[in-house]
């Protein structure tokens, strides 16, 4: 039987569910289902070392992820800049017919649920004489109702273990979801496939011949960093994105379906989320510090401060430490313009929240005023900050767990609890972690500046330049 490989492409932005999702931090990255995050989740529904493709900002969380769960990735490929499904897979695809050949290529988007894995792995094994075969295997969920946010498969002839596709149809008005669910032909899209590599390069080839040439430049031209490995960027950026259905699959004559109940969702809306999420007497899903009364079907959710909701039904409420959202569950498709409103404006809520992730660790910002900014750090057991200087600030580090090791100027020497030290604009200074718990400290910023970007990067452990 052939190797079957998970290919997981991790390069959206959930967009849908701010502001809990961010450009910086988007739903994949996040626990909203479970224990693990749906990356996680991802990564362990099949059992085997993936190939996973991300871009450059999320390469560092991506790998700690993996790493927490014990999966120790085929490869982790960064993309320069975001092109849509169709690539990502072509990249994947080349790397397999060099290091795998014969192989067959699983891919599956990083941030959908599944709450049945092991119906999911079933249906895998359904699909791999298919793909064996010379097919484009595609997962067909029943549907539970007439959803207008999917789109569907129409089945067609009935093969040994699923159908031929009959045809894709885009995400339908209601009237037209009613009409396909009640024929019992139609399928949600899962957008998971199985294929062999080779198959989907061929196809692909056929029709967009330029775009598989720039996939092999952009590999061929591409470099290992640390543990990833970095496409090359010109070659990469020349390309006009695409996703798989349009460039491939909806123009094939070889693509089979597997029909699948296994508690599919693409957690493409809050609504989606409430309604995969456990809920109490009144049908709310409340999370964090929420006391509600009198409300009912609602998604309340509080990351920071106490959030009291009084009579409210059929509404959407989460509040972030920088953010709040308030909409109405029917209207949650409409997020996405509230995200695409904030860059407009130029604002950071857009793309980032409080916290800014980091291979060492994170940081998130206190409070921040005119000439000054209060940051909490936490450094990883092993972390360690790059040897870097600022040109418009100074800081103040206070060490409140932890043990750190702190180099500033010629000297190098520990902070421990209750300890602070001082670092003058224009010196070079690095923070480390030594010991084996997480270290935590106050940054108190002061200057004319203090901007993310008054860093000079003089070495680091990570490979990463200044901004």
């Amino acid at each position: 039987m052939a190797e079957v490989i998970p290919v997981i492409l991790s390069g959206g932005a959930g967009t849908r569910l701010w502001p809990l999702s961010r450009e910086l931090m988007p739903k994949q990255l996040l626990r909203l289902a479970g224990a693990g995050t749906l990356l996680q989740d991802t990564a362990q529904r099949l059992g085997l070392p993936p190939v996973v493709v991300c871009n450059q900002e999320h390469r560092f969380i991506v790998a700690e992820q993996l790493r927490e769960v014990g999966m120790e990735p085929r490869a982790v490929v960064i993309e320069p800049v975001g092109r849509n499904t169709a690539p990502a897979a072509a990249v994947a695809a080349l790397m397999l017919e060099r290091s795998a050949p014969g192989s067959l290529m699983l891919l599956m988007p990083s941030d959908h649920l599944v709450a049945d894995p092991d119906a999911f792995r079933r249906a895998v094994d359904m699909a791999v004489p298919l793909a064996e075969q010379g097919r484009l295997v595609t997962f067909g969920v029943h549907p539970t109702g007439p959803n207008t946010g999917y789109g569907y498969i129409r089945r067609g002839k009935a093969l040994a273990n699923g159908y031929e596709v009959a045809a894709f149809s885009e995400k339908p008005d209601l009237a037209t979801a009613e009409r396909y669910v009640a024929s019992g032909e139609y399928y949600w899209n899962a957008g998971i496939f199985l294929m062999p590599a080779a198959l989907y390069l061929a196809e692909l080839e056929a029709r967009l011949p330029d775009m598989v040439a720039a996939c092999r430049e952009a590999l061929d031209r591409g470099r290992n960093d640390l543990f990833f490995f970095r496409l090359d960027d010109q070659s990469f950026a020349s390309i006009a994105g695409q996703s798989i259905d349009y460039a491939v699959m909806e123009h094939a004559d070889n693509v089979a379906v597997i029909p699948v109940e296994m508690g599919w969702s693409d957690i493409g809306s809050w609504s989606a989320l409430w309604q995969e999420s456990a809920k109490d007497a009144d049908s709310n899903v409340i999370k964090g510090d929420v006391l509600a009364i009198g409300s009912s079907n609602c998604y309340l959710q509080s990351q920071d401060h106490l959030v009291a909701a009084v009579g409210l039904k059929d509404l959407i409420v989460i509040a972030t430490d920088d953010a709040v959202l308030v909409a109405d569950k029917a209207h949650d498709q409409e997020v996405k313009a509230v995200v695409e409103a904030l860059r407009r404006e130029g604002r950071a809520e857009a793309t980032q929240g409080t916290r800014g992730w980091r291979p060492w660790g994170w940081f998130q910002t206190i409070e921040q005023g005119d000439r000054f900014k209060v940051k909490h750090i936490h450094v990883e057991p092993g972390g360690k900050l790059s040897l870097q200087k600022h040109w418009h600030r100074s800081e103040h580090w206070v060490v409140v767990k932890g043990t750190a090791l702190v180099t500033c100027g010629d000297r190098v020497f520990p902070l421990r609890e209750n300890e602070s030290t001082f670092i003058a604009a224009g010196t070079a200074h690095r923070l480390e972690n030594p010991g084996k718990v997480p270290l935590r400290l106050i940054e108190v910023q002061s200057g004319e500046y203090v901007g993310e970007d008054d860093i000079v990067r003089l070495e680091d452990v990570y490979g990463r330049g200044s901004p």
